[in-house]
């Protein structure tokens, strides 16, 4: 019984070390979603674009922000000077954070009367509002404790008071709700594997059952091919996502502070090109199987990892954003939350919207290029 196990073990591997490209899944595909998913896979929360609006514009004050600035915490994007500057920074994701500082800082500081330095905080990620709010409060409270020590070693110094505090305001949820940031996330997470996976099966199953050859007689062109196996499911899974929509304002009050049109437009672009990635797939592979495994890999850990879902974006390595800028669900998550959350107009996600068109476009591109190369 052992000899024969080990025979056909033996025959087994025989097969596997002829066969490359398994080989090469077997030995390359592990050690790549480690590299990966290691890097990416980081809670630590740094290099939070911050914005500064300095109205007392002393030297006090720009102690103040060389303490955010020489932290690992805060990477300065600029400075304001009006509260609608502030509202379009953050709409527009330049800025996650903003540092308001009074007037007549340095002259409270001096006579030891407290102050107030206000922080505001873009909400629609829960997780990255709450530390961005205590990295805040720590530095704040370092720079008030400094500030403390140097005044009791003034001469003639009095018993000091605390003279600096931290008011965060956090826009957009204000009770840091985790459902705010995990719902918009798990719509893109469920409509892109549905619309990928859907599609993928679908030109795969023509040619399991043989009638491809059919559809290579019919008087039908690759492209209205494509675009005929694409609105089905496209009419579907559109219908899909706005029930979850509806469903998540109803049972977790998911907000709708936005248009609806907005809102169904990049819905529409997000699906588009959700399912020619699903099309394309599903030129390549020959069997279902293949091209199930194929939608899930593309679509599953890329969606949930790599889109800001989980993790933040900023916080991961220099390549590892890059790759970021090829999964569709990063885009469509920006104008999402954009859109539920803020209300924002199209100005604050303009770029993401044709993101969205390109990858679209690409995508149908390729899986008609390749389809037509299969009918040639």
């Amino acid at each position: 019984m052992i000899r024969t196990a080990l025979a056909v073990g033996s025959k087994e591997l025989r097969q596997i070390l002829r066969d490359r490209r398994t080989l090469l899944i077997l030995l390359f595909i592990p050690a790549l979603f480690l590299l990966l998913y290691g890097y990416a896979l980081n809670f630590d929360i740094r290099h939070v674009r911050l914005a500064v609006q300095d109205r007392d514009r002393s030297a006090t004050s720009r102690e103040l922000v060389s303490a955010f600035v020489n932290s690992d915490y805060f990477e300065l994007v600029g400075y304001v000077d009006s509260d609608a500057e502030i509202a379009r920074l953050i709409d527009r994701q330049e800025a996650r954070a903003v540092v308001s500082i009074p007037p007549g800082f340095e002259h409270d500081i001096a006579v030891k009367r407290p102050v107030v330095v206000q922080v505001i905080i873009d909400g629609d990620n829960a997780n990255t509002a709450s530390a961005v709010a205590g990295y805040a409060r720590l530095l704040i409270t370092e720079y008030g404790s400094a500030k403390m020590i140097a005044s009791i070693t003034e001469p003639g110094a009095r018993s000091p008071v605390a003279t600096i505090t931290i008011e965060p305001r956090i826009w957009y949820n204000p009770q840091l709700r985790s459902t705010l940031f995990l719902v918009p996330g798990l719509i893109a997470y469920i409509s892109m594997i549905t619309a990928v996976v859907s599609t993928a099966l679908s030109v795969v199953r023509e040619k399991e059952r043989g009638t491809m050859e059919q559809v290579r007689m019919a008087p039908v062109n690759p492209v209205s091919y494509i675009l005929g196996k694409t609105l089905p499911y496209l009419a579907i899974s559109f219908v899909s996502a706005i029930m979850i929509i509806f469903t998540a304002m109803v049972l977790f009050d998911l907000p709708m502070r936005g248009s609806w049109g907005l809102l169904c437009i990049v819905i529409g672009l997000f699906l588009i090109g959700a399912q020619a990635q699903g099309l394309l797939i599903s030129t390549v592979a020959q069997t279902q199987q293949v091209a199930f495994q194929m939608a899930l890999l593309s679509s599953f850990l890329p969606t949930f990892i790599l889109s800001g879902f989980i993790f933040p974006i900023s916080s991961m390595p220099g390549v590892i954003q890059a790759i970021t800028y090829l999964v569709p669900a990063r885009y469509f998550l920006v104008a999402l939350r954009a859109i539920v959350l803020k209300g924002a107009s199209i100005a604050a996600f303009w770029e993401d919207m044709v993101a969205l068109a390109i990858f679209a476009t690409v995508a149908l591109t390729l899986a008609s290029l390749r389809l037509r190369r299969e009918w040639a």
